[in-house]
């Protein structure tokens, strides 16, 4: 395709999404598609240490549709100031910038500042260590074939682009394996997998007594007795059932970028206050709609909880759960008005990834001390009426009988099985039954499912690890 052709049909669609919704919307095509390749080159440069060009090529390949606009962007990654410049067509300009210890942040003209870094919380983990400072083989010969089917590539495209699997079998890693460029401390972006730790954490203030499930959630923007969104739970919030007009949040392609809730993400600073004032589409708990915005309001209310400054929520996270579960490799990502991105920004080595799942396998208690409160997992997996794809309250799930639990079972995943999943093939898979996690973290189209990789995965590591429980206790 010649590049006269190319400019033509990328114009043409920014042309034809004003058309359909409105001029209003369409201007915010080109800083939408700019925010999302300028924050994720930021905190995979920065943060996981890839090659910008490498990750640029792998993640776009991964979005349908993407390489009619990625092709005429300009992308400047300054390792000097550490921090990341996207234009397309010299307009749309989207600015990421790196702190330490903070990751990155879209800046839309206001720079983050005074947010203070939690230190790294000294006292030995809650959790019995996963596993030696070596990566770990496979502790079989169908283990090792598990994982050499799940990085291998088809000859033609669409690829699977594997970065890291961990497999734990009852709390003990039994098989791991790296791209390259990626290892055990290596911090990976879980998108999505974001909204089940933003869960656990809204879990951890239940269990505390600061936020209750049930009753009006305590959004400020909704105290008003005649305003329609003064009924909304959080438990709304976390099963996305609030009913808040945003679009939705369940594509990864050029179509996904006429989303409001896309807007939300990459042309505003403070994104909860944006969500926050979304009217109403449907009655809360009427419907079932998955969108970005019902987890940003509720990083809102963790930071409120947790003393209302930027550095509070992170210090709350740190104390509270990763340092009980020895999440080191970590980084929690912050929007412009310093509140924790708590829809689809955490980065975490894929062991530390596995160590989050464990706590879910472990029904919420790590070294005798209750973490989650009682019955909060079992909560997190119980199916949302009308979620189609099957989904439980921050986590996805095979139990009820939605379209997507039953596919899954249909292709070898558990009944049992639940997980969180981060868009392009993200997924920690807890599998109580069998006393696994296994987490996988790539760059995949998201359909068809097959295209991952890990349908496979999963029953090849299921049959593996039950003929290795089988060996080891007949010797």
């Amino acid at each position: 395709m010649t590049r006269r052709r190319k400019i033509i049909l990328a114009i043409t669609a920014i042309a034809c999404a004003g058309l359909a919704l409105g001029a209003a919307r369409a201007r915010n095509v080109p800083k939408i598609a700019t925010g999302f390749i300028a924050h994720t080159l930021c905190s995979e440069t920065f943060v996981s240490g890839l090659d910008p060009s490498r990750d640029l090529a792998e993640t776009t390949e991964a979005m349908p549709g993407a390489g009619l606009l990625t092709w005429a962007m300009d992308f400047r990654v300054d390792r000097a100031r550490k921090d990341v410049t996207v234009s397309l067509f010299g307009i749309g300009r989207s600015h990421a910038v790196y702190r330490e210890g903070l990751g990155c942040t879209l800046e839309h003209g206001t720079a983050l500042t005074d947010v203070a870094i939690p230190v790294d919380d000294e006292r030995p983990a809650l959790l019995p260590e996963i596993a030696g400072r070596g990566i770990v083989p496979p502790q079989s010969e169908r283990l090792s074939a598990a994982l050499d089917r799940a990085f291998a590539e088809p000859a033609q495209p669409p690829y699977r682009r594997t970065r890291a699997i961990v497999v734990m079998k009852a709390g003990r890693i039994v098989a791991e394996r790296y791209a390259d460029g990626v290892g055990p401390q290596t911090q990976l972006l879980g998108f999505s997998m974001t909204k089940s730790v933003t869960s656990a954490l809204t879990g951890i203030l239940v269990r505390q007594g600061k936020l209750k499930l049930d009753g009006p959630a305590p959004v400020a923007a909704w105290q008003d007795p005649d305003d329609p969104r003064n009924v909304v739970t959080v438990d709304q919030l976390l099963r996305h059932t609030a009913g808040l007009a945003l679009g939705s949040s369940l594509e990864a392609s050029l179509g996904s970028v006429l989303e409001p809730v896309n807007a939300m993400k990459y042309a505003e600073d403070d994104m909860a206050s944006f969500a926050e004032r979304a009217p109403l589409a449907t009655a809360p708990g009427a419907a079932w709609n998955y969108h970005d915005g019902n987890f940003l309001i509720l990083a809102q209310l963790i930071r409120n909880a947790a003393g209302g400054k930027p550095g509070d929520a992170l210090a709350f996270a740190r104390r509270e759960l990763f340092a009980p579960l020895g999440m080191r490799d970590v980084t929690l990502q912050l929007d412009g008005a310093g509140t924790v991105e708590g829809s689809g920004e955490m980065l975490a080595s894929a062991r530390d990834w596995a160590r989050f799942g464990q706590l879910y396998l472990n029904d919420g208690v790590v070294g005798g001390k209750r973490i989650l409160p009682e019955g909060w997992v079992n909560y997190s997996a119980t199916a949302t009426p009308h979620a189609w794809v099957g989904i439980g309250a921050g986590f996805w799930t095979n139990q009820g009988d939605s379209f997507g639990a039953k596919f899954r079972v249909e292709h070898g995943w558990p009944r049992d099985a639940f997980f969180a999943k981060g868009t392009i093939g993200q997924y920690t898979i807890v599998i109580p039954s069998e006393k696994l996690v296994i987490v996988r973290m790539g760059r995949s189209l998201n359909w068809p499912p097959q295209v991952d990789g890990v349908f496979d995965l999963v029953r090849d590591v299921v049959g593996a690890t039950r003929e290795t429980g089988k060996m080891m206790g007949a010797n």
